[in-house]
């Protein structure tokens, strides 16, 4: 039987806490300890933090996890990311562990993105801005179908809370992946309470196809970085991403359909 997944997490917020709760209930997976630098201390069971038996007791830690040794002393399998681009400071010396990365940052700068990427000479990396699995399917069948009919019109709706400022940066990566000028192809919506909701259109003459992914909760986050630390397990050293996870995945499934 394979030995449970050994994960840190980076990052204790809103999201950070729905994906600690989703590796704390997944049997594959063992949440080791958790790096928050403003907790003021707490070494205790996190389970009944979230809902969750007071059975498990990852603990939580202010240590310097940017100090040279910290992964020899604390070893995980991997490291899951839902802190900020600063995360990457932090964790520098866990390539050098072999640790791998799982980065669900949704922003990096010039800087700190190079950083992360040079960590892939040493161990795997897998950044994806929005790491959930419906969107990065999307994406990848995206590409499939616009290889058959690259004529298509693309257009993307996307669609948030209220409060939200900005395009989404998901809808701009899935602009950029389907070759179209983001000012004339993505379109926002702004209601409510809408956790995300994502809509692909290739339009056609005499018909239109729909990819549309919606977040009903923050927790699918937590999902889909999980499954990312799963499929990077004894991966090669390099630069991944949750998209090309998904090609793999359909191309793999795809040839076993055929068969």
């Amino acid at each position: 039987m394979t030995a449970p997944l050994r994960i840190g997490l980076f990052g204790f917020g809103q999201t950070g806490k729905l994906a600690a709760r989703e590796v704390l209930i997944d049997r594959e997976c063992e949440l080791t300890w958790v790096v928050r630098r403003e907790w003021e201390g707490h070494a205790g069971p996190i389970g009944p933090m979230l809902g969750l038996p007071a059975g498990n007791t990852a603990p939580f830690t202010l240590a310097d996890a940017a100090a040279p040794d910290f992964f020899r002393r604390n070893p995980v399998d991997c490291i899951i990311d839902f802190s900020d681009k600063s995360g990457v400071e932090a964790y520098e010396h866990a390539a050098d562990a072999g640790v791998a990365v799982v980065s669900a940052v949704s922003h990096y700068d010039d800087e700190h993105l190079a950083r992360l990427k040079a960590m892939s000479d040493r161990t795997a990396v897998l950044w994806s801005p929005n790491i959930t699995v419906g969107i990065n399917f999307i994406m990848a069948m995206g590409k499939i179908f616009q290889a058959f009919v690259p004529d298509a019109d693309v257009q993307i709706v996307e669609e948030h809370f209220a409060g939200k400022k900005g395009v989404s940066g998901t809808a701009l990566r899935m602009a950029a992946a389907m070759g179209a000028d983001p000012a004339k192809s993505v379109f926002s919506v702004r209601a409510g309470g809408i956790v995300g909701r994502h809509e692909l259109i290739f339009g056609m003459p005499n018909q239109t196809l729909r990819f549309t992914h919606e977040s009903v909760s923050r927790a699918v986050f937590g999902r889909g970085a999980i499954l990312a630390a799963k499929w990077m397990r004894g991966r090669e050293p390099g630069y991944y991403t949750m998209e090309r996870m998904m090609t793999d995945r359909i191309l793999a499934a795809a040839t076993q359909a055929a068969r």
